[in-house]
Parts: C-alpha cells; sequence; structure tokens
C-alpha cells in the first residue's frame, strides 16, 4: 500500500472543569493552550487535543461521543523514561504502570502510564534508549 499524504492532526478529550484542565494539560504535559470560543485546545507541536467539556460539544459528533474519563492516549516523551518519570514526581502525579515495554509509531519503546484528573489513561513513551 502507497503512503498516503495524511497524518493525525487533532484528537478530541471530554473535560469536566476548564480551568482543571487548562492546569493539567498545560503544566503537566506543557501543552500551549488554545482558546476556542467557551472552549480550549491543546497543541502539542503539530498535534491538538480539541475538547468537550462544560457549554462545548462537538457538531457532529460521535455515535458515542467521549465522556470525562474516557480518553486513553500516548505521547512521545523525548528523552529517557526516567526524567519522564521524575517529571510526572515533581507535579504529583501517580504513575499508575511503568517502566513497561511497548511498541508505538516509533517501534518499540519504554512507556509509563498516569492519569489525567479526569480518570482518562495517558501514556509518556520514550524511544531513547
Amino acid at each position: 500500500m502507497a503512503d498516503l499524504p495524511i497524518r493525525l492532526d487533532h484528537s478530541v478529550i471530554a473535560v469536566e472543569d476548564w480551568d482543571v484542565a487548562r492546569d493539567f494539560y498545560g503544566r503537566v504535559l506543557g501543552a500551549e493552550i488554545i482558546e476556542q470560543g467557551a472552549g480550549l485546545g491543546f497543541r502539542f507541536g503539530q498535534s491538538q487535543l480539541n475538547c468537550h467539556g462544560p457549554g462545548v460539544r462537538g457538531n457532529p459528533n460521535a455515535r458515542h461521543p467521549v465522556r470525562p474519563g474516557g480518553a486513553d492516549l500516548c505521547f512521545c516523551w523525548n528523552g529517557p523514561v526516567q526524567e519522564a518519570i521524575d517529571h510526572l514526581a515533581a507535579h504529583d502525579v501517580a504513575i499508575e504502570l511503568g517502566p513497561v515495554t511497548r511498541n508505538g509509531a516509533g517501534g518499540e519503546g519504554r512507556s509509563v502510564y498516569f492519569r489525567d484528573p479526569y480518570g482518562s489513561l495517558l501514556e509518556f513513551i520514550s524511544y531513547d534508549g
């Protein structure tokens, strides 16, 4: 199959509180906060998470719209996995699992799993050693 000229542009998560989401995704994940009318987006380089939350719903929407706590997302950590662990500890974010070996878009890496304030499962994967 030929490579198509596509890449993932954005995904949607749901949050319960704009201020809590802004703090967590900005402080812990280093996202650029994108104000979108009554809602928010979180930009990571050329990828973005758009948010549904209080007063903001998609139109059109998925058949089974994402709810707070319903996301499962992986972010690439550019450095050793121990730096990701130290970063989460510095922000008082509990690690649920890891480090463990996982396969992602870059092949085999080392991952740690944690949760956002709503219970969504988040992962940092490191391909550094």
